[in-house]
Order: C-alpha cells, then sequence, then structure tokens
C-alpha cells in the first residue's frame, strides 16, 4: 500500500494526538493514524506541502480526505502497472527509497542524541514498515487492489477495538470477520489463497506498525523515528527489490514512475489530509477515512480493469461498516 509510512501510525504526539483523552476509545487515533503521523512527521512549512495547501483552499474538507485516498489507491494502481518489469519486490524498493528520500529532504530530522532503546525501537518501526509494504504488494500481484485493501485493512481496525470494554465494538469485529470470511479462497471466491494470506499478514504487519508507532512517538521529536525507520525499511527492501528489478531498476521511464508513486502516495495525501485535519473534527476525518477500501475497488476498475463480484463487492461492505461504526461510535468514552 501506500508508503504508510507517511500516513499511518497511532497516537505520535502529534497535535490530534495530544487532544486525545486517555478515557477514550482508541477507534478514532487509529483509524485517523494517517494524519496523526504525518502531523508529527511535518517539517514547518515545506515548499511542496505549502503549495499544495495553497491550492486546496476552495475545496471542502470532506473533499480533500477522498482526494487523498484516491491520491493513494492511485499510486498503489501505478505500482501494480510496475509489477510486469520490476516485480512487487522491485516496485516496493522504489517506492519506499524515494519516499525515504522526500521525507529527509523535507523534514531534515536530527538522528543523533538518542539512546541505544530509541534507535532499536526505530528499527523495530522501520522491520514493520517494509514487512507491511512489501506483503502488500506481494498480494497486489495476486488478488485486486480493493480485495487486498479490504483484508489489510483488518489490521487497524482489530487496533482499535482490542482491549475495549464496550459490548457494541463486538458487533464491529464480527461485521469484520463476516466480511474477510466471505473474501476466504474457498466456496468459489475464486481468490488466490496465498494473495488473500499475504493481504491478512501486511494488515498484522499495520497493527503492529501502529503499536510501536505509539513507542517512536514519545522517544523522537516530530519525524525523526519516521526517517529512521523509512531508512531501514528502505536497507532491509534493497534486496528484495535488487533480486526482483535487477538492471531494470535502472531505467529512466521507470525511475520516474517510481518516484510518482512514492509522491502519489506520501506527500500528496499528507499534505490534502493536514489541510483536511485543520478544518474539520477528527471524528469525522476517521469515517471518512473507512471509505478506503469502496474508493481502492474503485481506483482498481478504473485504473486497472480490476472488477469485483457481488460477493467481493458484499465484503468490502462489510469491513466498511465495521469501519465505520469503530469510528463513530468509538469516539465517544460512555460517560461523554
Amino acid at each position: 500500500m501506500l508508503l504508510k509510512g507517511w500516513q499511518q501510525a497511532a497516537l505520535v504526539c502529534s497535535p490530534l494526538a495530544c487532544r486525545s483523552s486517555p478515557a477514550r476509545s482508541p477507534s478514532i487515533s487509529v483509524l485517523s493514524d494517517r494524519a496523526t503521523h504525518a502531523t508529527a512527521g511535518s517539517p514547518p512549512g515545506p515548499p511542496v506541502r505549502s503549495g499544495l495547501r495553497h491550492a486546496a483552499g476552495s475545496i471542502p474538507p470532506s473533499g480533500l480526505v477522498l482526494l487523498a485516498i484516491g491520491s493513494y489507491q492511485l499510486g498503489a494502481a501505478i505500482a501494480k502497472g510496475l509489477f510486469a518489469s520490476l516485480g512487487p519486490g522491485g516496485a516496493v524498493f522504489l517506492r519506499v527509497g524515494f519516499a525515504s528520500v522526500v521525507l529527509l529532504a523535507l523534514g531534515r530530522p536530527r538522528l543523533r542524541g538518542h539512546d541505544r532503546l530509541a534507535y532499536g525501537a526505530a528499527t523495530l518501526f522501520g522491520l514493520a514498515l517494509a514487512g507491511m509494504n512489501f506483503a502488500f504488494f506481494a498480494a497486489l500481484d495476486r488478488i485486486p487492489l480493493g480485495t487486498a485493501v479490504t483484508l489489510e485493512f483488518v489490521g487497524p481496525l482489530g487496533v482499535a477495538v482490542v482491549g475495549s470494554r464496550r459490548r457494541l465494538d463486538l458487533l464491529w469485529v464480527l461485521l469484520a470477520a463476516a466480511g474477510v470470511a466471505a473474501l476466504a479462497p474457498w466456496g468459489g471466491s475464486g481468490l488466490d489463497p496465498v494473495g488473500v494470506g499475504l493481504a491478512l499478514l501486511a494488515g498484522c504487519f499495520w497493527a503492529g506498525y501502529i503499536l510501536l508507532g505509539v513507542r517512536v512517538g514519545r522517544v523522537f521529536e516530530r519525524g525523526t523515528g519516521l526517517a529512521l525507520a523509512m531508512g531501514v525499511a528502505a536497507v532491509v527492501l534493497a534486496p528484495v527489490g535488487i533480486a526482483g528489478g535487477g538492471g531494470d531498476l535502472l531505467q529512466p521511464n521507470l525511475l520516474v514512475a517510481g518516484l510518482g508513486v512514492a509522491l502519489l502516495a506520501s506527500v500528496v495525501p499528507y499534505s490534502l489530509e493536514l489541510e483536511a485535519l485543520r478544518r474539520m473534527p477528527a471524528s469525522v476525518f476517521a469515517i471518512l477515512l473507512s471509505s478506503d477500501p469502496a474508493i481502492a475497488a474503485l481506483v482498481g476498475f478504473l485504473a486497472l480493469g480490476e472488477t469485483l463480484g457481488l460477493r467481493a463487492l458484499g465484503a468490502i461492505a462489510l469491513v466498511t461498516a465495521a469501519a465505520v461504526g469503530s469510528a463513530r461510535y468509538g469516539a465517544r468514552s460512555p460517560g461523554e
């Protein structure tokens, strides 16, 4: 998926996270983790972000969120188009590598002056980032974009409801479980079982990434931890990328496409979501993010010609309903 390094970690010392009451359900924090992490990693006024913010001023905030999701999924679709030349490994290496360079260039983080435990947390963070992206790209090579995003989305949704004491949250778990069961590679679903497993594995890495993001956000200031993690991920993915892409990694047209993927899946949505969060409540933002699987299915159809059957569409509806419910009704603690 996206280079989720820009978009997806929870409670990473951003303004949104600092406003979250400890008594609240984690649903909002997790389902709106994209902008949370983007805020934590944002440099003071980089030119790209400032330009996009100016251009986005006339667009309603809900439109900005949907554009950000669409940009992210378009980046994933373009990355899938690189598989024929580079394989999933080569494509994900270009994506993570370019995003790492962009993050270091715009953020200029301070990388020194931390203890061994802090660097260890950042390293684990980077390993989760690498595993999440590679598993997702490998899944994309076998199953449609909308299906892969739906299955992967179970990861953050699980983090949102695990540990909850609210009986209502059991409903969201059951809805998500029903959606995953509908996509299971049996009973005529026609899905590649390895692809389904890889998408679920990506969701597990995503959940781990969110939880590790809490630790990293506490011990590093602003985007330093993310920059370190991105560098770790790029190094870890380099052997896989070189093995998959070989000499084609140096072809100018593929390098340009890889840079485009990194921008579409990081800088553009990062900027749009930050601007949207300035103009709308976090709870509404989280609910809009729950449309991710549906928008992924639409982009997959328009950009890749991937058609989904009624069973897959029903599964997307179930998982989306679970995410909306978790965000909407988990936003308030029982006493509020």
